[in-house]
């Protein structure tokens, strides 16, 4: 489905004058000069993802135009809708936050707490996090016999997505037996190697791809987020409408007319010349602070780089941080206008909520009230976006506004292919790869060896080695400090 009234052209706009020079300061703010001075490389490096593009790499813009797997899936989806009363994601990072991010921006806040009739689908569960509280609670709710369980990971190495998966299963086939368990699992997963691959061909399992050549902080508009999202009754056809909207606005390498590059090159002109090293996304709508979640990952995995594309350390990158507005007015504002100016803040408005609630009367004994006599909730929360923005610009701390008409599946689909392209193009000017996580990578393989995985016995030697020296910094337990060997 289309985006209402667009032919698929962009509903999503900007106002980016608080965070120039001229708003908030030249210490503060970028300055028209410079945004002349990086158009030349934006400009470059736009026609170099073009060349790649039509070379075959930066696949993930072309899963926007993918509408035969959206069928696929909306048919499967049916199906499930009607057969299954719990619905359980399984996995992390990229496999989980954009389907979160999506089913709380289209579907009904209390969705699971909905009547079978009401919620049109099965009750959704995400299991991320290792946390066995979380996951054993989790199976104890759900209906087993009804129970669809998805896992999603692109190898089936992941450590933490493998074990709830595990754990998932050995549920599953605890409660219905193991031919019937097979039947009540999906994985998405690489469509022709990887350990979860040659897993589910063993079992028998119904596979959708995670998309080759696509790294898994860009498949939210592969099956990885839209077979969650379609099970729970989202539009993913509007998802992929927005994103094509969005990738056809985006087409210009004039950094003026190009908002994934204007944003881009703002970022990362205020992080590296002007001390602003700390991103906030406040969008101020409930339904988006899944996005801002998405977004966070997004950004700083993917430009968080010690190694630069000439090998040079540069230990670079711009700190994400989420917040949620009005709330955050009361928990983090306070900081962002007084504390360190060393944040841009980017602030999301809605033109018109999809639903209105009216303060008719004021108490009678409590005069100061007066002012929400006749007031709209939405009305409230757009007044308070508009007055953090001047309290930010009058404290020469720079942010801009985007602002969408109304929150539907279209516009999410923009927002997903903007943030993406706008990552990609600040990987490019910070001169680092925006694919891959060598980070991670450490931490993964240093679980693996905690874990007793073959092949890592030496990283284990090395991990649990100690001289007694730690002591000296560990207390607890109520027992005494260490004394320093000085005293």
């Amino acid at each position: 489905m289309s985006p209402q009234g667009t032919g698929e052209r962009s509903r999503l706009t900007i106002d980016y004058r608080n965070s120039m020079a001229d708003a908030v300061g030249e210490q503060h703010g970028v300055s028209d000069a410079m945004l002349d001075e990086i158009a030349p490389e934006v400009a470059a490096q736009h026609e170099r993802l073009v060349a790649e593009h039509e070379a075959g790499g930066q696949r993930w813009m072309d899963l926007p135009s993918d509408t035969g797997l959206v069928e696929e899936i909306e048919a499967f989806a049916a199906e499930a809708r009607g057969r299954y009363r719990d619905f359980i994601l399984v996995g992390i990072g990229g496999s989980s936050l954009g389907a979160i991010a999506t089913v709380q921006a289209l579907a009904h806040p209390y969705r699971n707490l909905l009547s079978d009739e009401r919620r049109g689908g099965p009750r959704f569960f995400v299991l991320d996090n290792p946390d066995p509280e979380k996951v054993a609670a989790t199976l104890a709710t759900v209906d087993l016999p009804n129970t669809l369980v998805n896992v999603v990971t692109k190898s089936g190495q992941t450590a933490e997505t493998m074990a709830n998966f595990l754990a998932a299963r050995q549920a599953l086939e605890a409660a219905v037996g193991r031919e019937r368990a097979r039947e009540q699992i999906v994985a998405t997963t690489d469509p022709k190697v990887g350990l979860l691959r040659a897993l589910a061909d063993e079992e028998g399992y119904r596979t959708f791809p995670v998309p080759p050549g696509v790294d898994g902080r860009m498949t939210v508009l592969s099956a990885v987020g839209m077979l969650p999202a379609a099970l729970c009754g989202c539009d993913i056809g509007g998802l992929l409408a927005g994103a094509r909207a969005m990738r056809a606005s985006t087409e210009s390498g004039d950094v003026r007319r190009n908002l994934a590059y204007l944003l881009a090159a703002i970022s990362i002109l205020a992080d590296t010349r002007l001390g602003k090293s700390i991103l906030v996304t406040m969008p101020y709508a409930d339904a988006l602070f899944g996005l801002s979640d998405w977004f966070r990952q997004l950004w700083a995995e993917s430009l968080g780089k010690k190694l630069s594309l000439d090998n040079e350390v540069v230990f670079t990158g711009q700190t994400p941080i989420k917040a949620l507005g009005a709330i955050d007015q009361h928990s983090q504002i306070q900081l962002y206008t007084e504390g360190p100016n060393d944040k841009l803040i980017s602030l999301i408005g809605v033109d018109a909520y999809r639903a209105e609630v009216t303060i008719e009367e004021a108490p009678a004994g409590a005069p100061e009230l007066d002012y929400l006599k006749g007031a709209e909730l939405g009305q409230l929360l757009r007044r308070e976006q508009h007055a953090t923005a001047w309290a930010l610009t009058e404290a020469q701390r720079p942010n801009f506004t985007m602002s969408v008409p109304t929150i539907d599946a279209a516009i999410l689909g923009e927002f997903f292919y903007l943030y993406e392209l706008q990552t990609v193009m600040g990987g490019a000017l910070l001169n680092v790869n925006p694919f891959g996580q060598p980070g991670v990578e450490a931490g993964k393989n240093a679980t693996y060896a905690l874990m007793g995985r073959k092949g890592y016995e030496d990283l284990r030697e090395e991990l649990t080695a100690t001289d007694g020296a730690g002591e000296r910094h560990r207390w607890g337990g109520g027992r005494p400090p260490p004394p320093h060997p000085r005293e």
